[in-house]
Parts: structure tokens; sequence; C-alpha cells
């Protein structure tokens, strides 16, 4: 993006000078006049402070990883602090990138310190960073910056974080137990394919029986696997290669997005905690005072599930004709009838800040509730399928060795 030099009078007429990226010189002189600045000159900056910004966003080691919710949450908590103790903000960037443990967080926050050295807002310097702050933190900074609570966005923004952090954690809960699950099953299988069915196998040979249907199944499947076991590993790779490939596309990704709402057992649960990390975050954006559409948008990219996020952006065409959000959200067809009522309270009222706040506590207690509950609702389940494999694998077993049992008995 193309940066400008400016010159610029304040209300009291004296001339500042600064630099400011913007898609063209209009563009900058609008940020300029909504600043309380008058612009006087306006011209394309030939020593752009790109390189300066560059480091930040260049690959660092593989050792290192980009900022954790972890690291953004107490991002967030420590410049509340700072700004609320009247700290400057240079002096705060300064201290907070030389005590985060993440590097690429730390990089970004002295490129943020540089941007503001150059004259521009502290929005447009995060806004530099899309990798490292979310749209939804650089709108709710923008309007603190606006209204002059920069300390208050900065509060709300821990506080939603905080809580985003224990949804997230409850969805990697509901899923863990029954991965694992499986995961252990899938190992125990191929462990009897390959050690114990083959050894069983030349104990039938020898007395040369003629073998039941059941086992001479379990014994074609366990020599595909001792024999071709190179190619099943390469198919296996190949079917995760392909996975992540088809699910990094945005057709994929919504598509996988979409399914994971309906999986069993863990599909409402996700759903469910989904939807409250949308009221929260459409919560927080309304109350901090970003404009609707506005607010729209960065909950959708808040929300990380592509499904949800499409019908969350089709809601703003609506609002954008004049329909109230309880009609554009009833034709979404994805809210919960809750939603869809408190939605509608909230109209009437003018408290749909509230309102979602609601609808966010209430989602995240049966998110809290059903997790805790997620063995009992699985275990049934599993049960069935391991004792279906069980069954099976002892009926291809044993049943040879009841005749062996004869044969040695005459």
């Amino acid at each position: 993006m193309p940066e400008f030099h400016y010159r610029a009078r304040d209300h009291n007429g004296y001339m500042e000078e600064g630099e400011r990226t913007a898609v063209s010189a209009e563009v900058v002189a609008e940020q300029l006049l909504r600043s309380g600045l008058a612009p006087v000159e306006i011209h394309l900056y030939a020593a752009t402070v790109e390189a300066k910004r560059a480091a930040p966003a260049q690959p660092l080691p593989f050792l290192h990883s980009g900022p954790t919710d972890a690291d953004m949450s107490l991002f967030a908590r420590q410049m509340y602090a700072l700004t609320k103790a009247g700290v400057p903000i240079l002096r705060g960037l300064d201290q907070l990138a030389n005590t985060t443990r993440n590097v690429w967080l730390a990089r970004a926050l002295r490129g943020v310190a540089t941007d503001l050295e150059a004259g521009r807002p502290l929005t447009e310097a995060l806004a530099q960073y899309p990798r490292i702050f979310p749209a939804l933190l650089i709108n709710m900074v923008q309007v603190g910056e606006e209204a002059g609570r920069l300390e208050e966005a900065f509060l709300r923004i821990y506080e939603y974080l905080e809580s985003d952090r224990k949804t997230v954690k409850q969805i990697k809960a509901a899923l863990r137990y029954p991965s694992f699950v499986l995961l252990a099953m899938a190992c125990s299988i191929v462990i009897m394919m390959i050690y114990v069915i083959p050894a069983f196998a030349g104990l039938f040979s020898q007395f040369k029986l003629e073998l039941p249907l059941p086992t001479r199944i379990i014994m074609g499947v366990s020599n595909f696997m001792v024999t071709w076991w190179w190619a099943l590993l390469m198919g296996l790779g190949g079917v995760v290669g392909g996975f992540m490939l088809i699910v990094s596309t945005r057709p994929g990704r919504y598509r996988w997005d979409w399914l994971k709402l309906h999986f069993p057992a863990v599909g409402s649960i996700i759903f469910r905690a989904s939807l409250s990390r949308f009221a929260r975050a459409f919560s927080v954006a309304l109350r901090s005072g970003v404009p609707l559409i506005q607010a729209l948008t960065v909950v959708a990219q808040a929300i990380d599930n592509a499904f949800l996020e499409q019908k969350i952006l089709a809601m703003r065409q609506g609002i954008a004709r004049g329909d109230s959000i309880t009609q554009t959200a009833t034709a979404m067809g994805v809210f919960t009838p809750l939603v869809l009522q408190m939605l509608a309270v909230g109209d009437e009222t003018g408290q749909v800040d509230d309102m979602m706040r609601e609808v966010a506590d209430f989602y995240q207690g049966e998110v809290d509730y059903d997790v805790r509950r997620l063995g009992e609702i699985i275990e049934p389940l599993l049960m069935v399928v391991m004792g279906v494999l069980v069954l099976v694998l002892a009926l291809g077993v044993f049943l040879p060795m009841w005749d062996m049992v004869r044969i040695v008995g005459r």
C-alpha cells in the first residue's frame, strides 16, 4: 500500500508533519479531518518505511510460533493497566516488547512503536500487522481511541479474549476424548493385524483346517497389511495431505466447518460454543461503539467457522436494505430460537448488546455442562463399536480353535 507524507494544522494553527499509509491521498485527507487536522499538503512519500515494518512480517525461525490466545489476552490486560496508569503508549509498547516471550508479538510491537513515532494513529499502526492483531481488536481500539477511552477498550478486549479462550478450550476438550479413544482403537487393531493374527494363522496352517468365513476375512486383511504396509502408510499420508490441501481452500474449509457442526454427540457442543463466541463478540463490539455493519464483519472473522462466517456476513445485506437484525438473522436459518428471541427483545429495547451477553453466558454454561458429561454421552457408542470389533476378532480366532480342540480330542 502506498505511503503519503502530509503537512496539516491542528485547531490551534500549529503545523504537524508525518506519514500515513492509504490507498489514495483522498483517504489520507479524510483520516486527517477525522483526527481534527486540516490538511495543507499531501504527496506520495518516496522513502517509505516499509523496511522498518517488514521485519515482523518475515518468517521467523521454526522454533518460534505466532502469538497464542494467552499472549494476546496478556497483551490486552497489560495495555489496559498501562493506559489506566497514564503511562505513555510508546513507553508501554517498549516495555511490553522487552518482556513478552513471543518473538512475533515483540517484533510487531516494536514496529507499532516505530509507526507511532512517525505520526500514525495507534489503530493504523496495529492494522499493519493483521497476522498478529485480529480485526475485532483493531476496531475496538479505533473506537476507544476516537472516544478518548482507550483503557476501557483494552479492558473489554481482555475480557472478551479470556472468555473466548475458555470457549476454544471447551471445543478442544469436546473433541479430545473421542479422538483419543478412536486413535487407541485404531492402534490396537493395527497391532493385532500385524503381530497377533499372523501367529494364529501359522498355527491354523499346521492343522490344515477349513477356516470359517470370519477367520478368512481377518487373515486376508492381516496378510494385506503385513505385505502392503508401506502402501498403506503412503495412502494414509496422501489422505492426510489431501485433506489439509482441501481444507486450505475456501470451499473445502466451508464444507469441513459445516460438517463439524453435524458430528454425532460433539457437533451440538461445537455449534453452541460457536454461538457463544458469536454472541459475546457481537455484544463486546456493539458495547464498544463499533457500527453495526462493521461489527458483523469483524465478528464473522472472529468466530473461526467458515460456514457461520458466511451466514453472518450475509446479514449485512439485509441490514443495509433497512431490515432489522431479527429479520436478517431469521432469514439465515442457522440461529437457534433463543438467539432470535433475544435479538427481538434487544431490537425493541435498544439493548442488543446486553441480550447477546446473556445468550453468550447461557450457551457457555450449557457447553461447560455437556463437556463434563461428554464421556457419559460417547461411552455407550464407543462400547458398542468396541464390542462389535472384539466379537468379530473373537469369532475369527476362536472358531478354528474349537475345531482344533475336537481334532486333538480324537
